[in-house]
């Protein structure tokens, strides 16, 4: 008999993307799942969405909980999953209809593999305007030190989950997926990419992966670095030329904004400012 794969919906505010995300779901060529809709203390519609959909298939399930964090809501989610593999997906996310179909016989034929994924299209509204690719490359774990190769929505054994202690509930601020996948990684199971685009990811203007990138990413990555430093040390000479890397393209960067027209214009604009403070302070 083919394996029960478990999709974790966790849902925070987003009862009107929640519809086609399930639906995405419930259209799955491969008909051995179950669905567990997590409401993480949602004060919108969530319950109410959520509830219609375990009323009308038995397949979804329904569990509430006060909000924790996406995190706490798929760790929550696995625990009363009866499955043998694990699917996240984000309440505004959609599947392939064939995602199922094609990732669980990879991980059915090869006991090394921990976890699969698949190339992802970005798009806003539909999935007929995507906007964007994702077409990471490379199956070795050291591919992910330093890029999250793999995108949340990624098929993976649940004895992975349990082996790892699931996903870090202390980090609310992003990237605890690639957090993850490094904690399975490091102990031995490899990944594979399907080369086909299976995976549609929203990109709402408030989404967590869009917060962290902007205000938060240095500081995640720090807290990913330490918690797994011995990854870092063992490779340090990439680590190196990694960090030296970035600092080069934060500079470029830094120097091209000095050279632009609006921070010439501003530079401009503020002068009267900077003279009237340094006259200030030679009076104190």
């Amino acid at each position: 008999m083919s394996p029960i794969v478990s999709i974790i919906v966790p849902c925070y505010n987003q009862a009107h993307f929640l519809k086609e995300s399930l639906q995405s779901v419930l259209d799955q060529s491969y008909a051995h799942w179950e669905c567990i809709i997590v409401n993480d203390g949602s004060p919108d519609d969530t319950a109410i969405v959520a509830k219609q959909w375990c009323e009308r298939n038995f397949l979804f399930q329904y569990v509430e909980q006060s909000n924790g964090g996406l995190s706490s809501a798929r760790n929550a989610g696995i625990r009363v999953a009866k499955g043998e593999f694990i699917l996240p997906l984000d309440a505004d996310d959609i599947l392939d209809v064939d995602y199922l179909m094609k990732t669980v016989p990879e991980l059915e034929q090869n006991r090394k593999l921990g976890i699969v994924s698949c190339y992802t299209r970005f798009f806003k509204n539909t999935i007929a305007d995507s906007f964007h690719e994702l077409k990471p490359q490379g199956d070795r774990t050291i591919y992910l030190h330093y890029v999250n190769q793999l995108v949340a929505t990624s098929l993976y054994r649940k004895e992975c989950w349990s082996a790892v202690g699931g996903y870090d509930e202390t980090m609310k601020k992003g990237f605890e997926d690639w957090e993850f996948w490094l904690n399975v990684t490091k102990r031995s199971w490899d990944f594979k990419i399907i080369p086909e685009f299976l995976f549609y990811y929203r990109k709402a203007q408030q989404s967590m992966l869009m917060q962290t990138i902007e205000s938060h990413a240095e500081d995640v990555k720090q807290y990913i670095f330490t918690k797994h430093k011995e990854l870092y040390i063992k490779d340090f000479d990439n680590c190196m030329e990694v960090l030296f890397y970035e600092l080069k393209v934060q500079k470029k960067g830094h120097d091209h904004f000095k050279n632009s027209i609006e921070y010439k214009i501003g530079k401009v604009m503020t002068k009267p400012y900077r003279v009237l403070q340094n006259w200030l302070k030679k009076r104190e």
